[in-house]
């Protein structure tokens, strides 16, 4: 009987750490083949996202694409069923009928059942593929603050700043959008540095773009922190909060 309960235990254990350890499955469920006149801007505006984020997610070393590549995009497919035209798909997943021709390059009417359709536009991510809903957008904004605030700080201390954003989405005092909760202004004053001072424009590094991904799962290292600053602030009501962590030269409060 205790071998019986040993064998469940270690089963258990291993379905766990399993869990913990695969990697969450990629939210680039699509392939979009280049063609003539595309460049990543065009290609991210009909897929909702930005182009920063389509020439890290595809390891480009620059904008430079050429017809005929294959890059991954962000967006739902739709499996065509018999009956189905694509201006009735069109029509049912609310895109239009031009949208959904470019994005599969499909310029004829011919569909048959089976056949997979990339559904422009569709870029948003379920809660149950992250912690709150998000789109690519999203992904991008939270990169770029992130690479802002913590831009030479430990990675663990880039997580933190996108888990922060997340936990103030998901905390009733706040916006409940990660572009409600970096933009938001309290007294005339934006609660972010980089969002009044314009570094929230710049590119987002790839460091950062996977620590807004890891934030978005649910990693936290801070266990729920609200707020956070580097050791040089000098504000009382910051600094008066309760310390969830330090990372290096920045500190995590709740």
């Amino acid at each position: 009987m205790n071998i019986l309960k040993s064998i469940r235990k270690a089963l258990v254990f291993m379905v766990f750490t399993a869990m913990v350890i695969l990697p969450a499955k990629s939210v680039f469920a699509a392939a979009y083949t280049v063609v003539s006149g595309d460049s990543l801007y065009s290609i991210g505006k009909l897929f909702s996202q930005s182009a920063s984020v389509l020439q890290s997610s595809n390891n480009l070393t620059s904008s430079v694409i050429y017809p005929g590549q294959s890059l991954k995009v962000s967006c739902q497919v739709y499996t065509v069923k018999s009956g189905d035209t694509l201006y009735l798909i069109s029509k049912d997943k609310g895109v239009s009928l031009t949208d959904l021709r470019k994005a599969n390059s499909k310029y004829d009417d011919k569909i048959i059942p089976g056949q997979v359709l990339n559904i422009p536009g569709s870029s948003s991510v379920s809660a149950a593929a992250g912690v709150i809903p998000y789109t690519q957008s999203d992904v991008d904004l939270l990169a770029r603050l992130i690479t802002a605030e913590a831009g030479s700080e430990p990675y663990n201390a880039k997580v933190s700043v996108g888990a922060v954003v997340i936990n103030r989405v998901k905390n009733p005092l706040y916006p409940n959008t990660i572009s409600g909760v970096i933009y938001e202004k309290s007294g005339g004053y934006y609660q972010f540095t980089p969002v009044m001072n314009g570094y929230i424009n710049k590119p987002a590094t790839s460091d950062s773009i996977k620590a807004a991904y890891d934030a978005l799962k649910g990693i936290d290292p801070t266990n729920g922190a609200l707020y956070y600053f580097d050791n040089s602030a000098t504000n009382q009501w910051l600094r008066s909060k309760p310390v969830a962590i330090i990372i290096d030269k920045m500190i995590f409060s709740y």
